[in-house]
C-alpha cells in the first residue's frame, strides 16, 4: 500500500470520527449552546466547521505520513499510531461531554487529557516524520484554545 492510500484511509477515518462528533453537537449547537453565557472572545459558530475540518485532514496526512514509515520501525510507528488513535477517540468523546451531555466541566477534565495525548503523539510522531509532527502543531495549539474556551464557559455558568 503507498503513502498516498494510507493518508486516504487516515482522511476517511478522521472525517468519520469528526463527522459522529457532529452528530451530537449539530442538535445542542441550534437549542443548549446559545442559551450559554461565553467569553468576550467566544469565535462565531461558522468558523468551527472549517476550523475541524482543516484539523482532521492535517492529522490525517500526520497519520499517514507516520503509517507509512511502518516498514522501516515498526514497533515505533505502532506505538504512535496507537497514540493517534487514543487521542482521535479523545477528540470525539469530548463533544459527546461537552454537547450531548452538556457537562463543561467534565468536558474540561477530558480536554486537558486530550491535550496531553495529542503531544504525546506530536512528540512520537515528530521523532518518525519531522513533518508529521509539525502538522500537528495547529492541532494542538486549537485544543489549547479549546480548552481555555471551555474552561471560560464552565466558569461563568457553574
Amino acid at each position: 500500500m503507498n503513502k498516498y492510500i494510507k493518508i486516504a484511509i487516515a482522511l476517511l477515518v478522521c472525517l468519520a470520527v469528526g463527522y459522529s462528533a457532529s452528530t451530537v453537537t449539530r442538535p445542542s449547537v441550534e437549542t443548549w449552546y446559545p442559551t450559554l453565557i461565553k467569553p468576550i472572545f467566544n469565535p462565531p459558530n461558522w468558523i468551527f466547521m472549517p476550523m475541524w475540518t482543516l484539523l482532521y485532514i492535517l492529522m490525517a496526512v500526520a497519520a499517514g505520513l507516520v503509517w507509512d514509515k511502518i516498514k522501516e520501525q515498526n514497533e515505533v510507528v505502532k506505538k504512535a499510531l496507537l497514540f493517534f488513535i487514543i487521542q482521535l477517540t479523545l477528540n470525539a468523546i469530548w463533544s459527546y461531554l461537552f454537547f450531548g451531555l452538556k457537562n463543561p466541566l467534565l468536558a474540561l477534565i477530558e480536554i486537558a487529557l486530550l491535550w496531553l495525548m495529542i503531544y504525546e503523539t506530536y512528540l512520537k510522531f515528530i521523532k518518525i516524520n519531522k513533518t508529521a509532527g509539525y502538522l500537528l502543531i495547529p492541532y494542538m495549539a486549537w485544543v489549547a484554545f479549546a480548552a481555555i474556551l471551555n474552561a471560560s464557559i464552565w466558569w461563568l455558568n457553574r
